[in-house]
């Protein structure tokens, strides 16, 4: 696909929705669907790899998902351990750098361990950005950012005259990246689910009415273009 290189998106985030009601739509087990995501997330986090998109973010878990069936939990979080596990055995054969956003405290000893292995073993790699929200939320990373800020006030590190908004970006959980440029959403849901509420305040938004696992190459070129077609203000006009 021959994109407009001088004006592509980025950082892309990217709201994998539909897992759960594509699986029941064909008498499949949700633990099914959550396992097609898987392997279509795969598949795009590679293509954008290849097209040279810079981040790519996406909604893996929210800080409000805990409130699934706790099967339903455990299943996921086992698939996605599976899945940080076999990125860092392969850190060497593909040029993609992984970095989780979120609270990983409240995760289990072994989940943290295979984040902790993935991130290193991709830290050095220079290829696309791959971030991984998983148990995040828009207004926890604000909080936990407002604290961080606040201590430093009160440690007398920071005046608080002196906080700006590089000064937010600075303490969440993607310092030293771009804001979003483009946030796709899939199944037709419109909101935004508390994801990178910060970082998206100026990103355009596509939704898409297909679910997460039915999403191919094609439908990335084709978000790329339709964000390529769009004029951005930032509140100019």
């Amino acid at each position: 696909m021959d994109f407009k290189k001088e004006n592509m998106p980025r950082h892309i985030g990217i709201i994998m929705d539909g897992n759960r009601r594509w699986a029941k739509a064909k008498g499949k087990p949700i633990s099914y669907g959550h396992k097609e995501g898987a392997k279509t997330l795969e598949k795009i986090v590679r293509y954008a790899n290849q097209i040279g998109l810079e981040y790519i973010t996406v909604y893996a878990f929210s800080t409000e998902n805990w409130k699934r069936a706790e099967e339903e939990v455990k299943a996921l979080m086992l698939l996605l351990q599976n899945y940080l596990d076999d990125y860092a055995k392969r850190a060497d054969t593909e040029n993609i750098r992984v970095k989780i956003l979120g609270d990983i405290s409240a995760l289990s000893e072994g989940m943290q361990k295979s984040i902790q292995n993935c991130m290193e073993r991709t830290k050095d790699n220079t290829g696309v950005t791959f971030n991984i929200a998983l148990n995040y939320g828009g207004r926890d990373e604000l909080l936990k950012a407002t604290r961080k800020i606040a201590t430093l006030v009160q440690n007398h590190e920071l005046k608080v005259e002196d906080i700006t908004e590089q000064v937010i970006a600075d303490n969440l959980y993607t310092k030293g990246q771009p804001d979003l440029d483009l946030v796709i959403r899939t199944s037709g849901e419109k909101r935004l689910s508390g994801f990178l509420t910060w970082q998206s305040i100026y990103a355009e938004i596509l939704v898409m009415d297909k679910n997460w696992p039915d999403f191919e190459e094609k439908d990335l070129d084709e978000a790329i273009i339709e964000y390529q077609k769009r004029t951005r203000k930032f509140g100019a006009e």
